[in-house]
């Protein structure tokens, strides 16, 4: 292996696994009605060996990079189409694979918790099993379960237990519901719909709404000390605080803070998957240096072209180094 770069420690935040072994557990039909183009084990297509890898090209490619520590989390099928009796079995078993491999690698592996959102109460439970007996640095939600945003009141006991556990939770876009997806983004090729649906716009107003609902159902009010982590430099959140503010705002007057005082006060951005100027700029004025991290989204992007881009940020050095590690380091605890 490389050297890995001893200039600058840097904490990727929203890197990626989806173990064969596990999603083959899961119905392919399940897989397919939930929207997923694949079934199982193949829906990541060519992605899917570094999805599977642990501790093979996957760190060759941080060494490479530079990258100090991936913190690890679990995208595509899961337990939350699992049906309830299943779904913590699953997520208890998964977490604990991936915490064999963090504590194989504690200098370079962190994880988000995966949980089984069917059934809130359990997933509050092994929210804090995982925390307390691995480690982990809070935990990652996949958009949507059973067609509920997190303001619903059945996840009220994972937002508590977050809150308790002074635990971020990263909400990570899912795909879509059949309805939306049908009204907004079909009519094209299937991939073409597919990706319009998802990576190509869909995912990010929809992790935009999902926190916007947590701010107007007064979820963030209720839970002043829960901190929410989204991606995508902010998922078009930092240039539509201000318009919100000026036609929404009219609806939480009543309230102590008004909308982007919440967000900026509760939400913190990474950079994952945006490797452009104009969407950083417009994220450093609207949360500032402190409220945004480093990601990459591996391996769904590139090592390397994540570290060229932070590289080449026009911020001081010491805005850097919070963007690079220290507001991470904060955030989740690391070491």
């Amino acid at each position: 292996m490389e050297k890995q770069s001893d200039e600058l420690r840097i904490v990727a935040l929203e890197e990626h696994v989806s173990f064969r072994r596990f999603s083959a557990e899961i119905d392919a039909q399940a897989v397919l009605q939930r929207g997923f183009l694949g079934s199982g084990a193949t829906w990541a297509g060519p992605r899917s060996d570094a999805l599977d890898d642990g501790d093979g090209e996957r760190l060759r490619s941080m060494d490479e990079a530079g990258i100090t520590v991936q913190v690890l989390s679990v995208v595509g099928p899961g337990a939350d189409i699992l049906p309830p009796d299943a779904g913590p079995d699953f997520a208890r078993r998964y977490n604990d694979e991936v915490a064999r491999l963090c504590h194989s690698r504690p200098d370079r592996f962190a994880a988000f918790a995966h949980l089984p959102l069917t059934v809130p109460s359990a997933a509050a439970d092994e929210l804090e099993r995982t925390v307390r007996e691995h480690g982990f640095c809070g935990a990652l939600i996949n958009g949507m379960t059973g067609g509920k945003f997190l303001d619903d009141p059945i996840f009220e006991p994972v937002l508590a237990r977050a809150e308790a556990l002074d635990v971020p939770l990263y909400i990570h876009p899912g795909i879509p519901p059949e309805s939306v997806r049908n009204a907004y983004y079909d009519g094209f090729d299937p991939r073409m719909s597919f990706v319009f649906s998802t990576a190509g716009w869909g995912w990010h107003a929809e992790t935009a709404v999902h926190v916007l609902r947590m701010v107007l159902s007064g979820v963030l009010d209720r839970h002043p000390g829960l901190r929410l982590i989204i991606g995508h430099m902010g998922e078009g959140l930092p240039t539509m605080l201000a318009r919100c503010d000026d036609v929404l705002g009219q609806f939480v007057k009543s309230r102590s803070r008004g909308i982007s005082e919440t967000i900026l006060d509760q939400v913190t951005i990474t950079t994952s998957g945006f490797f452009a100027l104009a969407p950083f700029i417009a994220g450093l004025l609207t949360f500032g240096a402190d409220r945004i991290m480093f990601s990459v989204d591996y391996p769904f992007a590139s090592n390397a072209d994540a570290r060229a881009y932070l590289d080449m940020l026009p911020v001081t050095p010491s805005d850097k180094i919070k963007i690079a590690h220290a507001n991470a380091d904060r955030i989740l605890k690391l070491g």
